[in-house]
This record gives C-alpha cells, structure tokens and sequence, in this order.
C-alpha cells in the first residue's frame, strides 16, 4: 500500500486509513488528543485484529487500541503508529431476555446500547456521556449513572471475548481463563484487545431525574452534609456533583438519578439532598433512561477538549477533606472538581473479585484543568485533594505512571496485575514497554 506498510494482509484490504484518505482527519485523534498516526485499521472482526497485530509486528509501528476515542489518556491514538479502531464492532444482541444476558462489541458506544437495549426493558450502568465508547470502560471499571444500585460495569461481565497479543482469539469466563476474565476487568488494556462482552443487564426503562444547585460554604459543610445523605440512601439513588467557583462564590450543581420509575420512590430519595444547603434551583422528573446517554451525543473525536485530570477514591468526607476540595475549586487558579458517588452495590464485591479492588470507598473526586497552564494548575490543585484520597480509578488518569498504576492497582492485585500482563503480552505490545 505504501512503503511504510507494505503489502497489507488480505484481510486488511480496503480497511486501513491512511494520512492521504478523506477519512483520516475524523479518525486520527482521540477526544483530548490529536493524534498523527502512520495510519488507523478498522477491523471487523477477530481475524482483522489479528491481523492489525501482525502488521504492527512486521513493521516496528507502535500500537494503540480506541474503543470510543474517550479516554482522558489520549490511549486511543498515538504518532507514527497503528491505531486499531474498534468502531466497525458494534453490534448489541439481547442473548438471553430472562436472565437479562446481553451481548455487546467493544466498539459500540453506550448511546448505542442504551438504544439498542430500551425495547427490551433491559439498561447497563455505564459511563456518564453516550458517545464513550464500551471497550475503555468495561475493561476499566465502569462509574456510571445506576452505580449505585447496579455496581460497576465490569461487576456484571461474565465473559470476555478478545484478541491477545500474539494474535490469539479468545473466550474468557469463570469456567475458562478465569485469570484472563479477571485482569480483563479492571485493568484489561494491558492485556489483551477486547472485542465483545457478555454483560448482565438490569430490568430498567424509567428513572427519576433531578437536578439541584446548592450553595458551598467555605469550610465545605454542605459537601460534608452531602455525604452523609449519600451514606445513608437508598441505592436506588446515585448522583454526581461539579463544583464551580464565580469570585468568593461556590456552587455545587448536584445531579441526581433515582434507578426506579415510581414517583413515591425518587420523592423519597431525592428529598434529604434538599437540606443539604441552600438549594438555589431544583427540578425533578421521570425520564427514559436513555436521555442519559442520548444518540444527541454522538460525535466524532477531534481533540476538541485538550485537558488534564487526575483522581482519587475518599472513604470519608472529613472536614479537611471537604475544605481542600472547595479551595481546589475556589483558589486563584481554580480547577474543575467533581465528586461521584460510591458505595451500594460496589461494595458488594470482594476486593479481590476484580483488578479494581476499590471496595470501601465512598466517592470519587476528579480534578480537571485545562490548557494553557493545565498541567502546573492540576499540580497545584491536586496537592491540596491527595493527601486525603484513598487509591484511585485507571479511566480518569491523563497522566498515567508507575505512581498511578500503584494507585489504581495496590499491593496485592497490583502484583497480580502485573503478572497477568507479562504472561497475556511478554514483550509490551499493548504498553510503552513490559512492566519491570
């Protein structure tokens, strides 16, 4: 095809995107980052990924794998490598309506499975945008808007189909590569290219939808106050909470999503978020839950939000845990923070049924700054929030190191990690290079 390439493998014929196509300005990048790659593979099945691997082997280009093109890091792209995009995979099938079984491609986005899923009754908690791609999140975690009563998305996986490194297909569950099936869910990027999942829904179509404004007091009571009701709700209830900062002025814009259609149910849950602080603005009301995650947000990835973030997990909400996370966001040089809420059904799990071993925690708090000083400004920020975080979530890293891999991944399942990694991709096909 080229001199860079070569011949292409026959299965690649008429699938690869090259610089001189039209196609490429609306594939080379990821959401955060432009990439420049030597050219993007679109397969459309196990053996077209095989076979993106072994043209990557044959001639030097690094690989990078993009389910969605979502994912903070800037993974999903890279320069003068092999992009392997998961997209053309895409399909979603209902395999079993009775025990809510579902079968769905790493390369669809949640718009698509919300979508694809709402005539059967069925839903999958999953990430907070319809246009994040499944790949990245159910091999990373999965915090979505039904967390709490659903638990995370890789808490509902009973198998994994993927493409290993040396070219490999294969099907992971409890009976077979349980070890696989394991690192697959939680830290799956390193180990393999997953291609479909086999997910448990829940018998969903309605849930209730609030939204709130709340005043922050300085000291960051009202969080402390906010934590508490979530301590103490029903799991029905999950809610996500950005903080933002005018002059001397916090506001915390609560979203609050009750997994349930009965009004008598959402009321109850809904109404101890009132009394949290001066609530500024409400409103409530019963929607399908695929609003959430609307086909509105599909849209190509262009690196049209350049940023950084980190994050970190909080087991309680302290008093000065709660003050620093009001002046990260109120200080001269303010960052975007937002808290999750944790908890219910993710604790269920034990800490070592997963590589996300993230079990007691009750929150989650993610900073984010963006250009031009984004990087020194997220320094800063975070040095107030680290000290009281408690481990952290592998998807919401720009950054990711040795120190964050030891964040996401602690003692234990970090060494378990790294085991599974070496004997699934020996030589680092899917990383910078094999773990030491």
């Amino acid at each position: 095809m080229n001199r860079l390439l070569g011949t292409l493998p026959a299965e690649l014929v008429g699938k690869v995107v090259t610089p001189d196509d039209r196609r490429y300005r609306l594939l080379r990048s990821t959401y955060t980052t432009v990439g420049r790659p030597a050219a993007v593979v679109l397969p459309e099945s196990a053996d077209d990924v095989a076979a993106a691997l072994r043209l990557a082997r044959t001639t030097g280009l690094r690989v990078a794998v993009r389910s969605g093109g979502h994912g903070l890091s800037g993974s999903g792209t890279n320069d003068g490598g092999l992009v392997i995009d998961l997209s053309a995979l895409h399909r979603v099938d209902v395999l079993d309506r009775g025990s809510r079984l579902v079968r769905v491609e790493a390369g669809a986005r949640w718009a698509q499975v919300a979508q694809a899923l709402a005539p059967h009754g069925l839903a999958i908690s999953s990430g907070d945008h319809g246009n994040v791609g499944v790949g990245g999140i159910a091999t990373g975690g999965g915090v979505g808007w039904l967390v709490r009563q659903y638990g995370l998305t890789i808490d509902r996986i009973r198998a994994v189909e993927a493409v290993l490194p040396d070219g490999t297909a294969i099907r992971a569950d409890a009976e077979t590569e349980p070890d696989l099936l394991w690192v697959m869910r939680g830290a799956g990027a390193g180990a393999g290219i997953a291609l479909a999942f086999e997910i448990e829904a829940m018998a969903l179509r309605d849930v209730g939808y609030a939204q709130l404004v709340v005043a922050v007091d300085p000291a960051g009571e009202t969080l402390r106050r906010w934590a508490d009701v979530m301590a103490r709700a029903p799991r029905e209830l999950s809610t996500a909470v950005m903080l933002s900062s005018q002059g001397a002025t916090t506001a915390a814009f609560i979203t609050a999503v009750v997994a349930s259609e009965s009004t008598s149910v959402i009321r109850d849950a809904v109404e101890p978020l009132l009394r949290v602080g001066d609530v500024r603005t409400q409103q409530a009301q019963v929607i399908p839950y695929t609003e959430l995650v609307p086909p509105l947000h599909l849209h190509a990835n262009t690196g049209q939000m350049p940023s950084s973030t980190t994050n970190g997990l909080l087991t309680r909400m302290t008093p000065d845990t709660a003050r620093a996370l009001v002046e990260a966001s109120a200080g001269p040089d303010p960052v975007l923070v937002q808290l999750r809420s944790l908890g219910g059904a993710t604790h269920d799990p034990a800490a070592s049924a997963t590589a996300f071993p993230h079990r007691h925690q009750n929150t989650l708090v993610i900073a984010s700054a963006f250009p031009p000083d984004d990087r020194a400004t997220l320094a800063v920020a975070w040095a107030r929030i680290a000290p009281h975080t408690d481990g952290a979530y592998v998807n919401f890293e720009s950054a990711p190191d040795e120190t964050t891999f030891t964040r996401a991944y602690p003692g234990p399942v970090g060494t378990r990690v790294t085991d599974l990694w070496k004997r699934y991709d020996p030589t680092g096909v899917l990383r910078p290079r094999p773990p030491a």
